[in-house]
């Protein structure tokens, strides 16, 4: 956690006050802070590509999340790389709330507070786009993307502090994978744990989705690369959490339980 002194903290979150994006729900531009006024908290997170694995998983976790979240009066503002046909699609296949998404076409507020943009490199004969690509390839190998083929290989192998992803009674449809129980995951390595598969599986359906609607989620592939970041504030607009990515697969600063940070209160 990284606890910033309060005027930085303000300045911050002045800054999310007066930002203006596209809201999903209605498509009218907007405060992506309007009707946080009343929150006990406030998590606003930068998400990159929407069709990016990450956010993915990031929306996944705060739908298992949602009730305590709820309870909690954490208040969640998300900010997407991508156009309102993203932001669609992304709310009709994670359940993450339309109206609490807002799309940033050109990443101007990720770039507005320096957040990582990943691999730079640039070969004169490639397109924007095709360089992307290329810069997207190196970080999925690992290169300026330290951590990422931990966490990949983590997925097959399983990981005993982080709990069970899939319920034993669920069905996950994973293409070309038949439709598998969670049950059917025991054999793999028993229940109560994230099993070896079972977080492999969930991306294997992630993975179907976003290539079988990939230009929706990805209108403009000039920003593959872009990371986000993660701030949760206090109702009076202190920072009481932040984390800012520096790797494919790094939205958390803790991989097996992404969201123990929600617990921080402000002293």
């Amino acid at each position: 956690m990284t606890q910033a002194k309060q005027g930085s903290d303000l300045q911050l979150y002045d800054c999310f006050q007066q930002t203006k994006r596209q809201r999903v729900s209605d498509g009218a531009i907007v405060p992506i802070l309007e009707g946080c006024s009343s929150a006990a908290r406030i998590l606003v997170l930068l998400w990159s590509q929407l069709g990016d694995f990450d956010n993915l998983e990031y929306a996944w976790w705060l739908q298992r999340e949602a009730k305590s979240l709820r309870e909690a009066g954490i208040a969640i503002r998300a900010v997407g790389i991508g156009d309102r046909g993203s932001g669609e699609q992304f709310c009709a296949y994670t359940g993450f709330p339309a109206d609490c998404l807002f799309v940033d076409p050109k990443a101007e507020l990720h770039q507005q507070l320096d957040l990582y943009q990943g691999l730079l490199l640039k070969l004169p004969l490639l397109s924007p786009g095709q360089n992307a690509w290329l810069n997207l390839l190196l970080m999925c190998a690992g290169i300026g993307s330290p951590g990422t083929l931990s966490e990949v290989f983590r997925g097959y192998r399983g990981d005993r502090k982080a709990p069970q992803l899939i319920a034993d009674e669920e069905t996950v449809k994973a293409p070309p994978l038949p439709p598998l129980k969670g049950s059917s995951f025991r054999w793999a390595g028993g229940k109560g744990y994230q099993r070896p598969f079972e977080l492999a599986t969930l991306r294997l359906r992630n993975m179907g989705e976003v290539l079988s609607h990939w230009k929706t989620y990805v209108p403009d592939s000039a920003y593959l690369t872009q990371r986000g970041a993660t701030f949760l504030f206090d109702a009076e607009g202190q920072l009481l959490y932040e984390h800012r990515d520096r790797a494919i697969l790094g939205f958390a600063e803790d991989k097996s339980k992404p969201l123990p940070f929600l617990t921080v209160r402000s002293d």
